[in-house]
């Protein structure tokens, strides 16, 4: 009888992972960034050399849990399973890779936080979009979804008066100004080509209200990927500006007396290809209802800093009031007319700034819409004037992060989506953020949001 022979059975590559090292090769990328979102709304992350990026992008790089308890400040805070003790991976997705064009020899993917086991993590705010994809789908939905931000270009000179260092835009021309195209036009074209070597598709751009105010969308895609697209535009709109000795900031009031800095959030949703929003005026209703039945607490999340509330205030074309309506850019949900006959409908969040965390907020709405869809929730009658002229006919949303974080915790269809961990958690971070804050003066809370947005 023979023997039997062991045979050791070789692991194949993966061929995405195969073809990020053979780029990685060709065009000469040597730090490959992982980057993730946190719970102050931070872009943050660790990069592995391309010698070990093979084994990296199957092991992922170790990272301390307690960085999930860290605030926008860098003051970690007390919250229990989010210590000194314990170990999770950023896990980089091969379908994100992308050579960073401003920071030549750099690359970038997007992580998920993982246990060292390669299970989900349940503070992982990439995995709760997943998650939140995933519900969807299982009621027959998919969500197409586009953040239209705005940010203030200019630079970062030291305040005269020996404070913090303040933002000085670049230039004080008028909205949609032909003078303002030109003023920005050497940035905005290393921008979109930036942004298009990366995968992002241009749509518009123009040149905003307050001073060096710049507003330039991308293209819609499928949630998770809208969500990557924003993490990728927030570096791009910073990384660009920095190597043209400028400063980009998309804080939500950088300057306390200018116009602010939005991030809308525009949504669809399809079932057999088809966008509900355009065949379907009764699931679209539902859906509006679930966004204003849960808006005071999504708004702790779509709006994540104390920043965020100078821009949500009546007058402000930035939304105030719990209320919809057909192009009305007051209400806090608009219901968008399609461009041409070709045009899809879609809805526009307008409390949403790029302090949030976009998975985060992104998965909140699907939950918030989905809830609505499944209660049939009537949104009311629309609003066609400025909530503002009837303040008494609808609710305010929160004043305050505060006030927000309150509503969050009450919202027991957001805090069981989330989960108890990344609730604790989240909340603790931002009332941490709140009390931090409330101690300082305005100078101080400026500086430190168009700092680290």
């Amino acid at each position: 009888m023979r023997d039997r022979q062991r045979v050791t059975k070789l692991k194949q590559p993966d061929p995405a992972a195969q073809r990020i090292l053979e780029r990685a090769e060709i065009e000469g990328v040597e730090l490959i960034r992982f980057l993730y979102a946190d719970h102050g709304g931070v872009i943050r992350g660790k990069a592995a050399s391309r010698s070990r990026l093979a084994e990296r992008l199957d092991t992922g790089i170790g990272h301390t849990v307690a960085m999930m308890a860290m605030n926008m400040l860098d003051q970690l805070q007390q919250v229990e399973q989010l210590g000194p003790v314990g170990e999770v991976r950023l896990v980089p997705d091969p379908s994100t890779f992308v050579p960073l064009p401003y920071s030549p020899g750099a690359a970038a993917m997007m992580a998920d936080l993982r246990q060292p086991d390669g299970s989900p993590w349940e503070a992982c705010p990439r995995t709760f979009l997943k998650d939140a994809v995933a519900t969807l789908a299982d009621e027959g939905y998919t969500l197409v979804a586009a953040f239209e931000p705005e940010f203030t270009l200019g630079r970062r000179l030291p305040s005269p008066d020996g404070g913090p260092d303040r933002l000085v835009p670049l230039d004080d021309t008028l909205c949609y100004a032909g003078l303002g195209f030109d003023t920005a036009h050497d940035y905005t074209i290393k921008l979109i080509r930036a942004l298009e070597s990366q995968g992002l598709r241009v749509e518009h751009y123009h040149p905003e209200l307050g001073p060096g105010q710049q507003e330039l969308s991308v293209r819609h895609a499928p949630a998770l990927r809208a969500a990557d697209n924003h993490v990728l535009y927030r570096e791009t709109v910073r990384g660009v500006a920095l190597r043209m000795a400028m400063w980009a900031s998309l804080a939500p009031k950088p300057l306390a007396d200018q116009a602010g800095n939005g991030a809308h959030l525009h949504l669809s949703l399809w079932r057999d290809d088809r966008n509900v929003f355009g065949g379907s005026e009764e699931v679209r209703e539902w859906f509006i209802g679930g966004l204003l039945e849960h808006l005071p607490a999504l708004t702790a999340l779509t709006c994540g800093s104390v920043n965020s509330f100078r821009r949500l205030a009546p007058r402000m074309w930035s939304s105030a009031y719990v209320c919809h309506g057909p192009d009305n850019r007051e209400a806090a949900v608009r219901v968008c007319s399609p461009l041409g006959e070709s045009g899809e409908p879609n809805l526009e969040l307008k409390p949403s700034d790029s302090s949030a965390n976009p998975y985060l907020a992104l998965g909140a709405v699907i939950h918030a819409g989905l809830d609505g869809i499944r209660r049939k929730l009537d949104p009311g009658e629309p609003a066609t004037v400025d909530p503002d002229t009837v303040p008494d006919r609808y609710p305010r949303l929160p004043s305050s992060l505060e006030e927000a974080l309150d509503a969050l915790e009450r919202d027991e269809v957001l805090t069981r989506a989330l989960g108890p961990l990344r609730t604790r958690a989240y909340l603790a971070v931002k009332r941490s953020e709140a009390a931090a804050f409330k101690q300082k003066d305005t100078a101080y809370e400026l500086f430190h949001h168009l700092r680290v947005f």
